[in-house]
Protein backbone atom coordinates (compact mmCIF):
# COMPACT_ATOMS: atom_id res chain seq x y z
CA UNK A 1 0.00 0.00 0.00
CA UNK A 2 1.01 3.53 -0.91
CA UNK A 3 0.24 5.42 2.76
CA UNK A 4 -1.60 4.50 5.77
CA UNK A 5 -3.68 7.64 7.38
CA UNK A 6 -4.27 7.37 11.44
CA UNK A 7 -6.71 9.91 12.92
CA UNK A 8 -9.57 11.06 13.93
CA UNK A 9 -12.47 9.15 12.43
CA UNK A 10 -14.97 12.33 12.55
CA UNK A 11 -18.33 12.44 10.96
CA UNK A 12 -18.06 15.96 9.57
CA UNK A 13 -21.84 17.94 10.30
CA UNK A 14 -21.69 21.28 7.70
CA UNK A 15 -23.88 24.63 8.98
CA UNK A 16 -24.23 28.23 7.52
CA UNK A 17 -24.22 30.45 10.78
CA UNK A 18 -23.73 33.97 10.85
CA UNK A 19 -21.05 35.88 13.26
CA UNK A 20 -23.59 36.44 15.82
CA UNK A 21 -23.75 32.82 16.50
CA UNK A 22 -20.47 32.38 17.04
CA UNK A 23 -19.73 35.45 19.47
CA UNK A 24 -23.06 34.01 21.03
CA UNK A 25 -21.49 30.67 21.80
CA UNK A 26 -18.19 32.00 22.59
CA UNK A 27 -16.38 30.75 19.68
CA UNK A 28 -13.31 31.57 18.28
CA UNK A 29 -13.39 32.38 14.31
CA UNK A 30 -11.15 29.98 11.90
CA UNK A 31 -10.31 27.76 14.82
CA UNK A 32 -11.31 24.19 16.73
CA UNK A 33 -13.00 24.10 19.83
CA UNK A 34 -12.83 20.59 21.62
CA UNK A 35 -16.18 19.76 23.42
CA UNK A 36 -16.16 17.26 26.32
CA UNK A 37 -20.10 17.43 27.22
CA UNK A 38 -21.74 15.39 24.52
CA UNK A 39 -24.77 17.53 26.01
CA UNK A 40 -23.46 20.68 25.22
CA UNK A 41 -22.75 18.90 21.99
CA UNK A 42 -26.13 18.44 21.07
CA UNK A 43 -27.40 21.38 22.07
CA UNK A 44 -24.90 23.90 19.99
CA UNK A 45 -26.36 20.65 17.10
CA UNK A 46 -30.10 21.64 17.85
CA UNK A 47 -29.94 25.38 16.55
CA UNK A 48 -28.53 24.70 12.87
CA UNK A 49 -29.62 23.45 9.63
CA UNK A 50 -27.43 20.94 8.70
CA UNK A 51 -26.72 20.98 5.29
CA UNK A 52 -24.19 17.99 4.44
CA UNK A 53 -22.50 15.14 6.49
CA UNK A 54 -19.70 13.64 5.40
CA UNK A 55 -16.87 10.67 6.64
CA UNK A 56 -14.47 13.19 7.58
CA UNK A 57 -11.31 13.84 10.33
CA UNK A 58 -8.24 15.95 8.84
CA UNK A 59 -6.20 12.93 7.60
CA UNK A 60 -9.17 10.89 6.37
CA UNK A 61 -9.85 13.95 3.87
CA UNK A 62 -6.15 13.67 3.04
CA UNK A 63 -6.09 10.10 2.42
CA UNK A 64 -9.58 10.71 0.29
CA UNK A 65 -7.71 12.96 -1.65
CA UNK A 66 -4.76 10.68 -2.14
CA UNK A 67 -7.23 7.77 -3.31
CA UNK A 68 -8.79 10.63 -5.85
CA UNK A 69 -5.49 10.54 -7.17
CA UNK A 70 -5.57 6.87 -7.91
CA UNK A 71 -3.30 6.07 -4.86
CA UNK A 72 -3.37 2.86 -3.33
CA UNK A 73 -4.60 4.06 0.64
CA UNK A 74 -5.88 2.99 3.72
CA UNK A 75 -6.93 4.15 7.02
CA UNK A 76 -7.52 3.47 10.65
CA UNK A 77 -9.75 5.63 13.34
CA UNK A 78 -11.46 4.19 16.13
CA UNK A 79 -15.64 4.22 15.10
CA UNK A 80 -18.67 2.51 17.47
CA UNK A 81 -21.18 -0.05 15.92
CA UNK A 82 -24.16 2.88 16.08
CA UNK A 83 -25.73 4.55 13.07
CA UNK A 84 -22.73 7.44 12.76
CA UNK A 85 -20.36 4.74 12.74
CA UNK A 86 -21.36 2.61 10.10
CA UNK A 87 -22.12 5.48 7.98
CA UNK A 88 -18.52 6.24 8.65
CA UNK A 89 -17.36 3.29 7.24
CA UNK A 90 -19.77 3.22 4.17
CA UNK A 91 -18.22 6.76 3.54
CA UNK A 92 -14.57 6.03 2.90
CA UNK A 93 -15.26 2.51 1.69
CA UNK A 94 -17.05 4.49 -1.38
CA UNK A 95 -13.88 6.48 -1.94
CA UNK A 96 -11.82 3.23 -2.25
CA UNK A 97 -9.95 3.30 1.01
CA UNK A 98 -9.56 -0.02 2.75
CA UNK A 99 -10.57 1.01 6.34
CA UNK A 100 -8.22 -1.16 8.89
CA UNK A 101 -10.67 -1.25 11.78
CA UNK A 102 -13.60 -3.65 13.00
CA UNK A 103 -15.92 -1.52 14.73
CA UNK A 104 -17.86 -2.70 17.77
CA UNK A 105 -20.17 -1.08 20.63
CA UNK A 106 -18.18 1.25 22.95
CA UNK A 107 -19.75 3.29 25.78
CA UNK A 108 -19.08 6.49 23.43
CA UNK A 109 -20.60 6.95 20.07
CA UNK A 110 -18.90 7.95 17.20
CA UNK A 111 -17.24 11.52 16.76
CA UNK A 112 -18.32 14.33 15.18
CA UNK A 113 -17.14 17.65 13.56
CA UNK A 114 -19.43 20.62 13.72
CA UNK A 115 -18.10 22.42 10.89
CA UNK A 116 -19.83 26.16 11.21
CA UNK A 117 -19.35 28.37 8.36
CA UNK A 118 -19.44 32.23 8.20
CA UNK A 119 -20.20 34.56 5.34
CA UNK A 120 -16.74 35.24 4.36
CA UNK A 121 -16.36 31.21 4.24
CA UNK A 122 -14.12 31.08 7.00
CA UNK A 123 -14.69 27.73 9.07
CA UNK A 124 -14.89 27.20 13.03
CA UNK A 125 -15.02 23.91 14.33
CA UNK A 126 -16.90 22.48 16.96
CA UNK A 127 -15.22 18.63 17.80
CA UNK A 128 -16.69 15.79 20.17
CA UNK A 129 -14.40 13.85 19.66
CA UNK A 130 -16.20 10.31 21.16
CA UNK A 131 -14.89 7.26 20.87
CA UNK A 132 -12.49 8.57 17.70
CA UNK A 133 -10.29 10.31 20.82
CA UNK A 134 -9.93 6.19 22.72
CA UNK A 135 -7.73 4.87 19.83
CA UNK A 136 -5.10 2.81 21.91
CA UNK A 137 -2.56 0.44 20.98
CA UNK A 138 -4.76 -2.57 19.87
CA UNK A 139 -6.29 -0.52 17.14
CA UNK A 140 -3.01 -0.26 15.44
CA UNK A 141 -2.46 -3.51 12.96
CA UNK A 142 1.84 -3.50 12.83
CA UNK A 143 1.26 -5.36 9.89
CA UNK A 144 -0.44 -2.70 7.75
CA UNK A 145 2.00 -0.08 8.75
CA UNK A 146 4.57 -2.24 8.11
CA UNK A 147 3.13 -2.90 4.53
CA UNK A 148 3.02 0.62 3.80
CA UNK A 149 5.32 3.19 1.95
CA UNK A 150 4.33 5.92 4.12
CA UNK A 151 1.85 6.38 7.27
CA UNK A 152 0.49 9.50 7.80
CA UNK A 153 -0.59 10.87 11.37
CA UNK A 154 -2.36 14.18 12.62
CA UNK A 155 -1.75 16.40 15.71
CA UNK A 156 -5.31 16.38 16.51
CA UNK A 157 -4.89 12.88 17.06
CA UNK A 158 -1.59 12.63 19.72
CA UNK A 159 -2.95 13.03 23.55
CA UNK A 160 -1.53 11.58 26.60
CA UNK A 161 -2.43 7.73 27.35
CA UNK A 162 -3.87 5.54 24.98
CA UNK A 163 -3.33 7.81 21.52
CA UNK A 164 0.06 8.61 22.79
CA UNK A 165 1.18 4.58 22.83
CA UNK A 166 -1.11 3.96 19.38
CA UNK A 167 1.20 6.85 17.60
CA UNK A 168 4.45 5.38 19.26
CA UNK A 169 3.35 1.99 17.97
CA UNK A 170 2.62 2.82 15.02
CA UNK A 171 5.98 5.62 14.25
CA UNK A 172 8.23 2.48 15.60
CA UNK A 173 6.75 0.29 13.15
CA UNK A 174 6.76 2.84 9.72
CA UNK A 175 8.74 3.32 6.67
CA UNK A 176 8.76 6.74 6.68
CA UNK A 177 6.46 8.92 8.74
CA UNK A 178 4.44 12.52 7.52
CA UNK A 179 2.33 13.88 10.37
CA UNK A 180 0.03 17.73 10.15
CA UNK A 181 0.17 19.63 13.00
CA UNK A 182 -3.40 20.11 12.79
CA UNK A 183 -4.41 23.37 14.91
CA UNK A 184 -2.82 26.24 16.30
CA UNK A 185 -4.60 25.41 19.75
CA UNK A 186 -3.26 21.33 19.16
CA UNK A 187 0.60 22.83 18.77
CA UNK A 188 0.33 25.21 22.35
CA UNK A 189 -1.44 22.05 24.28
CA UNK A 190 1.49 19.80 23.41
CA UNK A 191 4.55 22.09 22.13
CA UNK A 192 7.09 19.76 24.20
CA UNK A 193 6.13 16.52 22.56
CA UNK A 194 5.88 17.81 18.79
CA UNK A 195 9.11 19.69 19.05
CA UNK A 196 10.50 16.50 19.79
CA UNK A 197 8.33 14.43 16.82
CA UNK A 198 9.72 17.11 14.37
CA UNK A 199 12.67 16.91 15.50
CA UNK A 200 13.48 13.26 15.86
CA UNK A 201 10.82 11.19 14.27
CA UNK A 202 8.78 12.64 11.57
CA UNK A 203 10.06 12.79 7.96
CA UNK A 204 7.82 15.17 7.22
CA UNK A 205 5.80 18.04 8.90
CA UNK A 206 2.50 20.01 7.35
CA UNK A 207 1.90 23.19 9.02
CA UNK A 208 0.53 27.02 8.80
CA UNK A 209 2.47 29.34 9.00
CA UNK A 210 0.96 30.35 12.64
CA UNK A 211 1.48 26.67 13.68
CA UNK A 212 4.72 26.16 13.13
CA UNK A 213 5.99 29.98 14.32
CA UNK A 214 4.31 29.00 17.64
CA UNK A 215 6.03 25.14 17.50
CA UNK A 216 9.35 26.89 17.23
CA UNK A 217 8.71 30.33 18.99
CA UNK A 218 9.84 32.06 15.90
CA UNK A 219 9.18 35.99 14.96
CA UNK A 220 9.64 35.14 11.42
CA UNK A 221 10.02 33.00 8.99
CA UNK A 222 13.31 32.98 8.36
CA UNK A 223 13.72 31.51 12.20
CA UNK A 224 11.54 28.95 10.82
CA UNK A 225 13.83 28.19 7.77
CA UNK A 226 16.96 28.38 9.98
CA UNK A 227 15.53 25.47 12.44
CA UNK A 228 14.07 23.63 9.81
CA UNK A 229 17.71 23.80 7.93
CA UNK A 230 19.22 22.68 11.50
CA UNK A 231 17.30 19.95 12.13
CA UNK A 232 17.34 18.70 8.95
CA UNK A 233 14.03 17.77 8.03
CA UNK A 234 11.29 18.39 5.21
CA UNK A 235 9.04 20.99 6.77
CA UNK A 236 5.98 22.24 4.55
CA UNK A 237 4.60 25.60 5.27
CA UNK A 238 1.20 26.92 3.48
CA UNK A 239 1.14 30.17 3.95
CA UNK A 240 -2.71 31.16 3.15
CA UNK A 241 -2.60 33.93 0.07
CA UNK A 242 1.35 33.50 0.08
CA UNK A 243 1.31 29.97 -1.27
CA UNK A 244 3.64 27.58 0.10
CA UNK A 245 6.67 26.77 1.05
CA UNK A 246 8.54 23.60 1.58
CA UNK A 247 12.30 23.32 3.18
CA UNK A 248 15.26 20.49 3.54
CA UNK A 249 18.51 21.17 4.76
CA UNK A 250 19.84 23.70 2.00
CA UNK A 251 16.49 23.31 -0.46
CA UNK A 252 14.17 25.89 0.44
CA UNK A 253 11.58 25.73 -2.72
CA UNK A 254 8.41 28.40 -2.34
CA UNK A 255 5.63 29.01 -4.63
CA UNK A 256 2.74 31.29 -5.08
CA UNK A 257 -1.01 30.68 -4.27
CA UNK A 258 -3.35 30.84 -7.17
CA UNK A 259 -5.09 33.80 -7.84
CA UNK A 260 -8.94 34.74 -8.48
CA UNK A 261 -10.38 32.40 -7.05
CA UNK A 262 -13.97 32.23 -5.67
CA UNK A 263 -13.69 31.09 -1.96
CA UNK A 264 -17.08 29.15 -0.93
CA UNK A 265 -15.52 27.04 2.05
CA UNK A 266 -11.69 26.86 3.98
CA UNK A 267 -12.79 23.29 5.47
CA UNK A 268 -9.71 21.21 4.14
CA UNK A 269 -7.69 23.71 2.81
CA UNK A 270 -4.62 22.18 4.49
CA UNK A 271 -6.04 18.22 4.34
CA UNK A 272 -6.37 17.99 0.80
CA UNK A 273 -2.57 20.61 0.47
CA UNK A 274 -1.16 17.36 2.19
CA UNK A 275 -2.65 15.37 -0.53
CA UNK A 276 -1.53 16.66 -3.63
CA UNK A 277 1.88 17.18 -2.30
CA UNK A 278 1.99 13.55 -0.52
CA UNK A 279 0.65 12.24 -3.97
CA UNK A 280 3.85 13.99 -5.71
CA UNK A 281 6.15 12.33 -3.07
CA UNK A 282 5.07 8.77 -3.65
CA UNK A 283 5.27 9.22 -7.31
CA UNK A 284 8.41 10.62 -7.27
CA UNK A 285 7.72 14.29 -8.42
CA UNK A 286 10.45 16.97 -7.67
CA UNK A 287 10.08 18.88 -4.64
CA UNK A 288 8.38 21.88 -6.82
CA UNK A 289 5.54 19.88 -8.47
CA UNK A 290 4.82 18.39 -5.20
CA UNK A 291 4.18 22.26 -4.47
CA UNK A 292 2.26 23.05 -7.37
CA UNK A 293 0.04 19.80 -7.01
CA UNK A 294 -0.95 20.45 -3.05
CA UNK A 295 -1.71 24.23 -4.38
CA UNK A 296 -3.69 22.69 -7.10
CA UNK A 297 -6.31 20.65 -4.69
CA UNK A 298 -6.07 23.28 -1.96
CA UNK A 299 -7.13 25.26 -4.50
CA UNK A 300 -9.89 23.22 -6.06
CA UNK A 301 -11.60 22.59 -2.49
CA UNK A 302 -12.20 25.57 -1.48
CA UNK A 303 -14.44 26.65 -4.17
CA UNK A 304 -16.71 24.12 -2.82
CA UNK A 305 -18.64 23.26 0.57
CA UNK A 306 -17.01 20.47 2.22
CA UNK A 307 -14.08 18.48 2.29
CA UNK A 308 -14.59 16.21 -0.14
CA UNK A 309 -13.69 16.55 -3.71
CA UNK A 310 -17.11 16.36 -6.17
Amino acid sequence: MKILGIGNAIVDVICRVDENFLHLNSLSKGNMKLIFDVAEFNKLLSSLKIEKTISGGSVANSIVGLSQLKNNVGFIGKINDDDLGIKYEIGLKKENVDFFYSKKKENLPTGTCLILITPDSERTMCTYLGTAGKINENDIDINVIKNSEMIFLEGYLWDEGDPKKAFNKAIKSANKIAMSLSDKFCVDRHKPHFLELVKNNLDITFANEEEIMSLVDAKSLQEVITFAKEIKKKLVITRGEKGAISIQEDSVVEIEAKKNIDVVDLTGAGDLFAAGYLHGILNNFSTKDCLIKGTEMSSKIIQQIGARLN
